[in-house]
């Protein structure tokens, strides 16, 4: 008999996931994050150009509507409350798993891609974030394999990848340019057993 009971699923120990909501408040914070030309030139390869409204807009409703999972991440308003989508609060980013198109579905695979603002990097939310959609994908969306890329000029996503489990795959060499030279593209993966075992490594049962 399954031990398996109803739960929230869209939480993690510091964080809260929930939809993008179209208000002016979701709307304004998209923007912000694609306007961050700092961080979209660490993570996109495409021509830097400034963010209208616009296209953060159109960016906004793929990430509501085109992905496998899109959603905000939040602090909770209270941390002495137990962790539920009810009392999100700040929002810290937005973390994707991007769908396939229907005739690719039966390979059971999909990539990540994580924005966090810029006030809250390097506390640790972005790692916590990329877990928790890796548990998603693998015991919620019974995905096979998970991918998640860098540019080798940005040796912090880099080497967060590798500390996560992931495992490089391959190089795309010299192909970027960007501020006046080439930079490789490095992909990356973790398969469905691989996170098994790093969760069983670490004592959590899934």
């Amino acid at each position: 008999m399954s031990t398996t009971k109803p739960f929230n699923p869209f939480h993690s120990e510091l964080l809260i996931y929930r939809a993008v909501e179209d208000t002016i408040e979701d709307k304004s914070f998209v923007n912000s994050i694609q306007s961050d030309a700092e961080a979209q030139s660490g993570s996109s390869y495409g021509l830097l150009r400034p963010e209208s409204m616009k296209t953060s807009d159109e960016f906004k409703k793929h990430v509501a509507e085109k992905c496998l999972l899109g959603a905000i991440i939040c602090l909770p308003y209270d941390s002495r409350e137990p962790l539920t989508n009810v009392n999100a609060g700040s929002r810290v980013g937005i973390v994707c798993l991007k769908s396939n198109p229907q005739n690719y579905a039966h390979h059971r695979w999909s990539d990540i891609s994580i924005d966090i603002a810029k006030e809250y990097r390097g506390k640790g939310y972005g790692g916590e974030a990329i877990r928790w959609a890796l548990w998603y994908g693998f015991q919620m969306a019974g995905l096979h394999r998970i991918q998640i890329s860098a540019l080798s000029f940005n040796t912090g996503a880099e080497k967060l990848y590798r500390k996560l489990g992931f495992t490089e795959e391959g190089r795309q060499r010299e192909f970027m340019w960007f501020n006046g030279s080439w930079h490789d593209h490095i992909l990356f993966s973790m398969l469905e057993d691989e996170w098994r075992e790093i969760q069983k490594k670490a004592g959590k049962e899934v």
